[in-house]
C-alpha cells in the first residue's frame, strides 16, 4: 500500500474501490456531476484541501475534466495537486460496452499506471505524521454513536458539531474525524455533546 498524505478526490465509487487497493489514503468520491450541486461535499472538499491537501484524479474524458476543473477552481492552487491518467482506449471490465469516448477510467486502467500518474504529480515522497493515538470504531461506539438506540442521533449532533455532511458512512465518518480532530479534540466534542443533551 502506497501512504500520501493528501485527500484523493475521485468520481465514483468503483474509482474508490480501485484505488483502496493501492492507497492508503482518504478518498472521496464525487458523485460525478452531482458535485457541482452537493454544497456540503464541496465545503468538506475545501476543508479537506486546508487541513492536508488534495490530490484530484479523475477520468481523462471530457467529462473528468469538468469535474477536476470545477474542484481545482475552488479550492487554493497551492492546496491541490493532480494527476493524470493516460488516454488508454477500452471498456471496463463490468460494463458491457465502452464510454462514449472509447477511454478507460481511472477504475479499468493498470495499477502501475496509476502508479506512475502519482509519482508524475510528486505525492509519493510525502510522508505523513502519525498521531499519537487514532479515533477508532470502538470509541464511536463506546461513546454512542454507533450500535446503541440512539447512536444515528448522537452521530446527528457530532457530525453538526465538526460541520461534516451528513450522509457520511461510519467508515468515511471515521476517515475525516482522523483528518480533522486529534483524538481529544474528538473527546472534548464528546463531552460537550453529552452536556447538551444534559
Amino acid at each position: 500500500m502506497i501512504r500520501i498524505q493528501q485527500a484523493v478526490i475521485v468520481e465514483g465509487r468503483y474509482d474508490k474501490i480501485k484505488l483502496s487497493s493501492i492507497l492508503d489514503a482518504l478518498i472521496i468520491e464525487t458523485g460525478g456531476f452531482s458535485i457541482f450541486k452537493n454544497k456540503e461535499k464541496q465545503q468538506l472538499i475545501r476543508r479537506l484541501a486546508e487541513k492536508r491537501g488534495i490530490l484530484i484524479l479523475t477520468d481523462s474524458d471530457s467529462a473528468g475534466f469538468k469535474i477536476r476543473s470545477f474542484i481545482g477552481g475552488s479550492v487554493p492552487p497551492e492546496q491541490v495537486k493532480h494527476a493524470y491518467i493516460p488516454d488508454i482506449f477500452g471498456k471496463e471490465k463490468r460494463k458491457t460496452e465502452a464510454s462514449k469516448e472509447g477511454k478507460l477510467g481511472v477504475e479499468g486502467v493498470p495499477t502501475e499506471v496509476i502508479v506512475r500518474a502519482l509519482e508524475k504529480a510528486g505525492v509519493l515522497c510525502d510522508s505523513v505524521a502519525e498521531p499519537s493515538r487514532q479515533i477508532t470504531h470502538a470509541d464511536l461506539y463506546a461513546d454512542g454513536f454507533s450500535g446503541t438506540a440512539d447512536s444515528k442521533a448522537n452521530r446527528a449532533l457530532l457530525l453538526q458539531y465538526f460541520a461534516l455532511p451528513e450522509r457520511l458512512s461510519k467508515n468515511a465518518l471515521l476517515q475525516v474525524l482522523n483528518t480533522f480532530a486529534t483524538y481529544e479534540e474528538y473527546k472534548a466534542a464528546v463531552a460537550e455533546i453529552q452536556s447538551m443533551k444534559g
